[in-house]
């Protein structure tokens, strides 16, 4: 996986990001989701790199990337952080501007990405999210069932960092294997890299502050952009799992159109993990929409 991708490590603002850089043409960003690495791309990346200079990052907290010190705001892992990580990687390798394709948390750093650095993101792709501060608002016990992780990892440390830590390869494989496609949907060696992660110490520390940041200083945030009439302002296309929880509970489209401006978007027939499970129908949606990357 990624044979012909370079592995860099970039010192941004608090932490040490690691990536992995490719190919030629546009800039084309990929943030990953939990609890993933950039790894999750491999399915789709070499051809992605064909056309374009793709950069595959770590989100902080995650893979390699590196594990800050949080406090009692979450705001080292609050997602206008984690925004400004990418920005600084990616003005670092000479991208004033670049397009942004991005899943589940990666997905809402990239929201808050556009959002901050309205001018750095040409176009804009959302795979299987809908805005956070709206799933929060309209969660029903259904959401709740489903994203059991969602109020597990919010619950004050050390509790679900000791669970975690206790056995973190079956948090991978609980977390992962109950959604629609099970298992079997992931090549072996990118499952052993979640794992591998999970299990690196701090990591269970960091992915908590992750989603505590998206249940307190995130939602702040965000309902700062609305009473202000902030939106997207990118053209954005926004992807979702037809047989996902994100679908199959919220109208994703309706949602989106309320917070931007330019945003089309359609369910796939696969469940949360789009790039896994529906690979060569992403790479379709991606080549069509980013064509224009200038």
């Amino acid at each position: 996986m990624f044979e012909s991708f370079e592995s860099r490590r970039f010192v941004v603002d608090g932490a040490e990001i690691h990536g992995r850089v490719g190919g030629t043409g546009p800039a084309l960003l990929l943030l990953h989701g939990h609890p993933q690495t950039h790894v999750m791309w491999h399915r789709v990346a070499g051809d992605l790199a064909q056309r374009f200079r793709v950069v595959a990052l770590d989100l902080r907290g995650y893979g390699d990337s590196s594990r800050p010190l949080s406090d009692e705001s979450h705001e080292p892992y609050c997602k206008r952080r984690m925004a400004r990580d990418a920005a600084q990687v990616m003005q670092q390798l000479g991208h004033d501007r670049f397009a942004l394709c991005a899943h589940d948390r990666g997905a809402r750093v990239a929201h808050r990405l556009a959002l901050d650095h309205a001018d750095r993101v040409s176009q804009l792709m959302l795979l299987d999210i809908a805005p956070t501060l709206a799933m929060y608002e309209q969660t029903s016990e259904r959401f709740a069932r489903a994203y059991w992780h969602w109020f597990f990892l919010i619950q004050p440390a050390p509790l679900p960092e000791r669970l975690i830590e206790a056995d973190p390869s079956s948090y991978v494989v609980n977390v992962m294997g109950r959604r629609h496609a099970g298992l079997s949907v992931f090549d072996p060696r990118a499952l052993s890299e979640y794992k591998r992660c999970v299990g690196i110490p701090g990591s269970a520390h960091s992915i908590c502050e992750d989603y505590r940041a998206s249940a307190g200083i995130d939602l702040d945030h965000d309902r700062a952009d609305r009473g202000a009439g902030r939106k997207l302002d990118v053209p954005t296309r926004v992807l979702w799992g037809a047989h996902g929880t994100v679908g199959q509970c919220f109208d994703v489209l309706g949602l989106w159109r309320a917070a931007a401006n330019q945003v089309s978007g359609r369910a796939l027939d696969c469940g949360h993990y789009v790039a896994e499970e529906q690979p060569a129908e992403l790479l379709g949606e991606m080549l069509a929409f980013f064509k224009d990357t200038p």
